[in-house]
């Protein structure tokens, strides 16, 4: 048994490393260029430019700063710059290069002015560093590369982040115990929320307004439903939808990416993005409040909230798999790769399972959901290494079905109906929720990356036959002293065949008589001239050595020297 779950484990976590485990201090391999001269300029400028574009890029997707700093100096040690100081804060970065004492250094610096969770990019950056890493491609060649990553479009058209995106909320109604009506009316209310701030990201409108529009349609629809519910005759719990609205709204966010700076060393750019995380939840709220407020002053209230985050045996299994479904939506929403799928459903799947686990216990919900992202992060993390898939793309989706966003509802819900105490509990509670996640599922990347230690990555086959060539070099030039037995030196004169005429000596430059006849060669006889032109035998060649060619005059010590 014990054999079985060790080939089990190893089947699991595979042999494949992350590209950020390659790349950890002490793991870096020998660069494979030689270090650029500190006055050529030039050079120094385009191997900064590209190592602060592939920061850009990775800083654009949501990867922490400490982990974007490192990229940075391994694509520009790669290329022959080891002395780089890099400064990532949290929408600006900043590469310099130091060229010794005497000269001023050379400075880059890339701004990153939005922020889109795109992990097909994600990874097509993940591989170009190891490619860097691996084949060492000309600075040119990755700068057209990352061009192309940057300017080329999404995977999927948009209509299909727009089902994704209504999935995901379909199957988040499911996980708090909705129904088939509630499910059809999150996925309606999420596709139009996410039209109508795809519509206004492109006039330029702040992303504060975009979570404001999302929090008002999260409301408005599944309070006409309820308002309509007797003439239609049905049932809905309103407080589903709108959780499940927020939730959608929620995992746009970078909250992992905000605490995880504030754990490895970032404070600043970690404190940036908590207080951008807690501005845009603020405008969601904002959004919640303003349409309760405006539906109660048409005459639709909505229901006292009874919708619990409890979980019954009977409903696991199907609350589970919606858990997974949502988080395997999440990742399609945000243009993940085919191979990545898979990999998130199981990241939601082992996410919801230990959280539904948990709440059998009295651990809690905050304890309970950071257990369940710990446990994201380290499994989902081992899966993602073997799938060649960046972990973040399964620590974020994996951890998007355990938002809070029916705490954060809740909050708001007892705020406006003068239950400040209870609402203000809520929202703490939702707050501790929020960073249970990600320190769990940061602390599960690490045990990861502790699990599988990164070692030295085996030299490219380049690298290994221009190093064996140059140390065969000199062995073959010294083979050439001594010569074989059958050689003398100094080498015998050449000697000429006896048989050979003479040759024939050179006439006087008198002009050219009338040859006599009688005296003229007849036909078929051999002339003289063409015995001449007869090629002259050479010595044999040794066995096994070639032409023999005379070599230098040795020196006075009788040993030639080496050449």
């Amino acid at each position: 048994m014990r054999e079985f779950l060790r080939t089990a484990l190893r089947r699991l976590t595979g042999t494949r490393q992350a590209t950020i485990d390659t790349i950890e201090p002490g793991s870096i391999m020998v660069s494979p260029r030689k270090p650029i001269e500190p006055f050529d300029v030039a050079a120094i400028t385009e191997v900064l430019d590209l190592a602060t574009k592939i920061g850009a890029v990775l800083l654009d997707s949501g990867t922490g700063a400490i982990d974007a700093q490192t990229q940075i100096k391994f694509v520009a040690g790669v290329y022959g710059l080891e002395d780089v100081d890099v400064d990532v804060t949290y929408n600006t970065i900043v590469v310099s290069a130091r060229r010794g004492a005497t000269l001023p250094p050379i400075t880059t610096m890339e701004q990153v002015y939005y922020r889109s969770m795109d992990f097909t990019r994600l990874a097509q950056v993940d591989r170009l560093v190891r490619r860097i890493r691996d084949s060492g491609i000309s600075p040119s060649t990755a700068h057209r590369m990352v061009d192309e990553i940057i300017t080329a479009p999404h995977p999927y058209p948009h209509w299909v982040a727009t089902v994704a995106w209504g999935a995901m909320a379909s199957a988040i109604s499911v996980l708090l115990g909705g129904q088939y009506l509630v499910a059809a009316l999150a996925f309606l209310t999420t596709g139009a929320t996410v039209t109508l701030n795809r519509r206004l990201n492109r006039i330029g409108t702040p992303v504060f307004f975009q979570q404001f529009a999302g929090g008002f349609i999260a409301v408005v629809p599944a309070t006409l439903v309820f308002g309509a519910s007797e003439r239609l005759g049905v049932e809905i719990a309103p407080s589903q939808v709108i959780a499940a609205g927020i939730v959608v709204l929620l995992s746009g966010l970078s909250l992992v990416g905000a605490v995880q700076d504030a754990i490895t060393g970032a404070p600043i750019t970690g404190v940036a993005r908590f207080f951008e995380l807690l501005l845009m939840t603020g405008g969601i709220i904002a959004g919640v409040g303003v349409a309760i407020r405006l539906l109660e002053a048409a005459g639709i209230f909505l229901p006292t909230i009874t919708t619990s985050t409890s979980f019954e045996a009977v409903e696991l299994p199907v609350r589970v798999v919606a858990g997974a479904a949502a988080a395997c939506a999440y990742a399609l929403a945000s243009y993940a790769e085919k191979r990545a799928l898979g990999v998130a459903f199981l990241g939601g799947l082992i996410g919801t399972a230990v959280a539904a686990s948990a709440t059998f216990t009295s651990v809690g919900d905050v304890v309970a959901n950071g257990l369940a992202a710990a446990f994201v992060g380290l499994v989902g993390g081992l899966l993602a290494r073997r799938a060649l898939t960046p972990p973040l793309v399964v620590a974020v989706a994996g951890i998007t079905p355990l938002l809070p966003g029916l705490a954060v509802y809740r909050g708001l819900y007892g705020i406006l109906s003068e239950q400040t105490l209870s609402g203000f509990t809520w929202m703490a509670n939702a707050l501790a929720i929020g960073c249970a996640l990600a320190a769990g599922v940061t602390l599960g990347e690490f045990v990861a990356r502790s699990l599988r230690r990164p070692q030295l990555p085996p030299r490219p086959d380049w690298i290994i036959r221009r190093r064996m060539a140059m140390r065969e070099r000199p062995l073959r030039e010294s083979r050439r002293w001594p010569p074989p037995s059958n050689r003398t030196w100094p080498p015998p004169p050449r000697r000429q065949p006896q048989d050979q005429p003479p040759r024939r000596q050179p006439q006087d430059q008198s002009p050219r008589q009338p040859q006599d006849p009688a005296t003229r060669p007849q036909a078929g006889a051999q002339s003289p001239w063409r015995q001449d032109r007869t090629p002259r035998p050479r010595p044999q060649d040794p066995p096994g050595r070639g032409r023999w060619r005379q070599p230098p005059e040795p020196p006075a010590d009788g040993r030639p020297d080496e050449f």
